[in-house]
């Protein structure tokens, strides 16, 4: 019993001198490392406490660069854009939506117009957006004589060559630049891993343009595979096109032709023989995945391969 009492004591004491303490201001680390810190990781530290939320919510070097993707893509609409963007004060750089669906062109619009100083606007996938939209807002950016560097609209639905020719003037002066300095190739593996890589490096200033195999607006890839130029007899250019054109593995980003077998991979994407070759087979069905998709599959016990889903699920493994 006085064991017991002594420890709700030293309990009651601790408690007290908890609450005689006031909570003071974040380290001074936290103005160096937030400018870095991804806008989930943003949101969640201002919602720890008062104090954070403060400091996170004065600091405008950590609202310059706005990057939406998943998981926050999916919430996102035009009142809490206005919201998190309105925190630069008027100072934002860079304004990256990964697939934001519920954005509309009056959403964008008031954003661009309250931060004339946006010189990097990823839009892909925004399918709430229409290519009115995406002029006007560019047209705004474009006041001032201040410069739209890069500008990714793909996945954006009913750009048409018009559009595009009308989007070109805004970005002519980079578009220049990089004619002079050579352009880099846009390779299929390359931009699923990283798709905004060639805008960061400053590589290209807009991210489609029109397919010169079925002449529509989309994004356009190159070919990495020397051996096609050998193989067949043709040009590097006969490789190049859209996704729907010219099928392409999902590992090396090669162009598959239907003079190569074309293998399948468990999810289903197109694998060259190269590629199917060295991956890891299904201990069943001895289809494998693509990497992307490999944490799909499972280890049975006493296996060194794995079990994909498909055959698990039919032999109720």
């Amino acid at each position: 019993m006085e064991i017991s009492q002594f420890m709700g004591q030293q309990e009651h004491e601790a408690i007290e001198n908890l609450q005689d303490k006031k909570a003071g201001p974040p380290h001074e680390a936290l103005s160096l490392i937030s400018a870095y810190l991804p806008l989930f990781e943003l949101l969640a530290m201002s919602g720890v406490c008062t104090s954070l939320r403060d400091a996170v919510n004065k600091d405008v070097l950590s609202w310059l660069d706005i990057v939406v993707k998943s998981p926050l893509n999916l919430r996102l609409s035009d009142e809490i854009l206005m919201k998190i963007t309105s925190k630069a004060n008027g100072r934002l750089t860079t304004l990256a939506l990964m697939d934001c669906a519920k954005i509309t062109d009056d959403g964008l619009q008031r954003v661009v117009e309250r931060n004339p100083l946006i010189y990097k606007l990823y839009l892909p996938g925004c399918t709430g957006l229409t290519p009115e939209g995406v002029i006007g807002a560019v047209k705004t950016l474009s006041e001032h004589h201040h410069g739209l560097k890069s500008l990714m609209i793909n996945g954006i639905y009913n750009i048409n060559k018009e559009h595009l020719e009308t989007l070109r003037p805004y970005l002519e002066k980079n578009l220049s630049q990089q004619e002079q300095s050579g352009s880099w190739p846009l390779l299929f593996h390359e931009h699923r891993d990283v798709p905004t890589f060639r805008h960061d490096k400053g590589y290209t200033t807009i991210d489609v343009e029109v397919c010169p195999k079925c002449d529509e607006v989309r994004m356009v890839f190159d070919c990495p595979r020397r051996t096609c130029k050998r193989k067949i007899g043709r040009s590097m250019s006969d490789c190049r096109g859209c996704n729907f054109c010219i099928p392409r593995c999902q590992e090396c980003g090669g162009c598959v032709d239907d003079s190569e077998e074309v293998e399948e991979a468990v999810c289903a994407d197109t694998l060259c023989s190269d590629c199917w070759l060295q991956l890891p087979k299904c201990d069943f069905c001895n289809k494998p995945y693509c990497k992307q998709h490999a944490h799909n599959g499972s280890c049975p016990p006493g296996s060194t391969g794995f079990v994909c889903d498909v055959c698990c699920a039919n032999f109720n493994i």
